[in-house]
């Protein structure tokens, strides 16, 4: 399974970035795609996923701002950030967590991470 995200970049606080992310290979059981991101010095931290029901969860920094969509038929899916800050500055990584049989854990592919930069 691979991840390959795009989009990110630099922008003015206030302004909007796309990313996406598109999964190849032989993927079972997909729970949920999403959108990861790491700042420097912090912890990688959830933004947005959603699951294989198209059942979204937002990180509540980006509750209001972000929208998630998801392509089943093309494994892709898409995070549309608006009103963005410096905050949201950090490296942007695409999730895919598929379901592991008798375990309650799911198994994380990851994406090589975007680079999104908001300048004040």
């Amino acid at each position: 399974v691979q991840l390959q995200a795009s989009g990110g970049g630099l922008v003015q606080a206030g302004g909007s970035l796309r990313l996406s992310c598109a999964a190849s290979g032989v993927i079972f059981g997909i729970n949920s795609m999403g959108w990861f991101r790491q700042a420097p010095g912090k912890q990688r931290e959830l933004v947005a996923r959603v699951t294989s029901y198209g059942s979204p969860t937002y990180a509540d920094s980006a509750q209001g701002r972000f929208n998630i969509s998801r392509d089943l038929a093309k494994n892709t899916v898409t995070l549309e950030m608006n009103s963005l800050q410096h905050e949201d500055t950090a490296v942007y990584y695409c999730n895919l967590a598929v379901v592991v049989p008798l375990s309650p854990d799911n198994y994380n592919y990851w994406g090589q991470g975007t680079q999104v930069t908001v300048s004040s």
